[in-house]
């Protein structure tokens, strides 16, 4: 089983609280009768979607360089699968939200803008059974009561605008930070392979020495001689066999 410290849960739990969000702000645009908000509300939704997109991409490379070597990262081809299910899964509900937004962005303004726009008519006509002066007050007065309530609310998502790029400048770190540990991982798994090849090559060269002095020696002495010289080199090959493989 993975560990619960795994990059990828890691991420995939950042990236699923990015999703929730784009849920809850596409639900509130598909309900906001306000023009103002409901554009707000499709470039907010339409700006997630992509940096939503973006980070479901760059685990799915993350899951490639796994991939070549499952084993190496402590999974297996079932754990593979199941991760990539889930950036597909992940990756069709972005694309429907940016879809119906992109869709219904157009067509839906106008009609809220007509609706809020005979709302603010209708507030600023008089009332027949009172004096012009008392309606012009009451005019004025709902006049700074909205353009103080617009300005309260550009606040608040400029402000909610601004959290959100922090908590995406977050995720972009950690996503860097997967990247970084596995580019790490690859180089130190490239040194050790270095290192055994250059000790394969030197008990090679040390074999090869070893050989032609044998040979010469075989050469000078009689076959008793060769006998146990035969016998005492077995030995010393079976030692060196020892020494390289089991140190």
């Amino acid at each position: 089983m993975p560990s619960a410290q795994d990059p990828f849960y890691v991420v995939k739990e950042d990236i699923q609280d990015s999703i929730d969000r784009l849920q809850s702000n596409f639900h509130q645009w598909e309900n906001t009768s306000d023009s103002g908000e409901y554009l707000n509300l499709s470039k907010e939704v339409l700006a997630a979607c992509g940096s939503i997109e973006w980070q479901v991409d760059e685990l799915d490379k993350a899951i490639s360089v796994a991939s070549r070597d499952p084993s190496w990262y402590g999974i297996d081809e079932v754990e593979i699968e199941n991760r990539r299910r889930w950036t597909n899964n992940a990756r069709t509900q972005v694309r429907t939200v940016k879809k119906t937004v992109e869709a219904g962005k157009g067509s839906n303004t106008a009609t809220h803008a007509s609706i809020n726009g005979m709302h603010r008519e209708l507030m600023r006509l008089p009332d027949s059974h009172q004096s012009t002066s008392k309606s012009n007050q009451y005019s004025a007065g709902d006049n700074d009561d909205f353009i103080e309530s617009e300005s309260d609310r550009q606040m608040l998502l400029i402000k909610k605008q601004d959290e959100e790029l922090d908590e995406l400048s977050l995720s972009v770190q950690r996503i860097g930070g997967v990247g970084l540990t596995i580019h790490e991982e690859l180089l130190g798994q490239e040194k050790i392979l270095d290192e055994l090849g250059n000790e394969m090559d030197s008990t090679s060269n040390r074999l090869d020495f070893v050989q032609k002095r044998v040979a010469m020696v075989m050469k000078k002495t009689s076959a008793k001689g060769q006998i146990m010289m035969i016998c005492g080199l077995l030995a010393l090959f079976i030692f060196l066999f020892i020494l390289v493989f089991f140190t």
